[in-house]
């Protein structure tokens, strides 16, 4: 695991061997340097990258890629570059310990923890954008956010070259980023998605619902509602998109406290909007409650 001491940082497998880790050349080639380790003998290797503040939906995440793999990586690493202006980079929640515990006692190898400027060199230029799958839903508002977002996984695909790479459905439009970049850029590498852990209540887990009141946490649970609707209209056979969508704005906004940014039916595979339900189909909405803005979804295949 690894874990920061005064200004030095010492990263550490659950197998107990400990490394000095002062420069970012040095903290990447750890990381490769064990990995090709676990290579030679002849171990599979599965990557979870977070953004850390773990919850039980990264838990799940890494359940599933210890069962599926021999060794398993996590990266907690709050990406700066994928964060737009006035937006919540500074305030984003960070617990590095908390998350160790809980990788640790998931059965994680290895957790990678960069700094910025370990992944980000003061001249840094390089980055992977795309066309189509980013320019709507969190893309329309958050024009720089996909750049970003696939820039950071790329850098991990390459120091980690998982065999396979983890990642939730309820960041959908992400997942389906993600693998097109994956197909279109060849990476050698399976994307494995995992559904969305939901609380008691049925309100999608997110390291931001620690910025909810208790009213607005009361108030959240609009957002599940509102697709629940939605769902059960699909799989009654409704077909027209419109009227799916409707249903879903109209719960939404009988939420005093509920904002909507967007609610939307589209194609799952790309991204682009439809006007009739047919073959595999998201339904995604993000909806600031107060001054927290929420994403949830639901997929469906006819």
């Amino acid at each position: 695991m690894r874990h920061k001491a005064g200004y030095e940082e010492v990263a550490h497998c659950n197998d107990g061997e400990q490394k000095e880790i002062r420069t970012a050349a040095f903290i990447i080639e750890v990381v490769r340097k064990q990995v090709k380790k676990w290579r030679e003998e002849g171990l599979s290797v599965g990557l979870v990258p977070t953004m850390g503040y773990l919850h039980e939906g990264h838990k799940s995440l890494i359940d599933k890629a210890v069962a599926q793999n021999d060794r398993v990586v996590v990266s907690v690493f709050v990406n700066p570059i994928q964060f737009g202006p006035n937006e919540d980079l500074a305030t984003y929640p960070r617990d590095l310990e908390r998350d160790a515990a809980l990788c640790e006692n998931a059965g994680a190898n290895l957790i990678f923890h960069p700094e910025p400027e370990n992944m980000y060199e003061s001249d840094f230029c390089s980055f992977i954008d795309m066309d189509g799958l980013t320019k709507g839903l969190c893309g329309k508002t958050r024009p720089t956010h996909f750049r970003g977002v696939c820039t950071v996984v790329g850098k991990l695909f390459n120091i980690v070259e998982p065999d396979r790479a983890y990642f939730g459905q309820k960041d959908a439009q992400q997942l389906a980023v993600i693998r097109r970049m994956v197909r279109d850029l060849n990476f050698n590498l399976e994307v494995i998605g995992c559904p969305i852990i939901r609380e008691d209540d049925g309100l999608a887990k997110s390291s931001r619902n620690t910025y909810l009141s208790k009213e607005e946490r009361k108030a959240a649970v609009i957002l599940h509602k509102g697709l629940l609707r939605g769902e059960e209209l699909v799989k009654a056979g409704e077909k027209s998109a419109a009227t799916v969508k409707q249903a879903i704005t109209e719960i939404i906004e009988s939420e005093p406290l509920a904002q909507i940014d967007y609610v939307e039916i589209v194609n799952f595979d790309n991204i682009e909007t439809i006007e009739t339900i047919d073959g595999s189909i998201l339904a995604a909405v993000a909806v600031y409650i107060g001054k927290t803005r929420l994403i949830d979804n639901f997929i469906y295949e006819s």
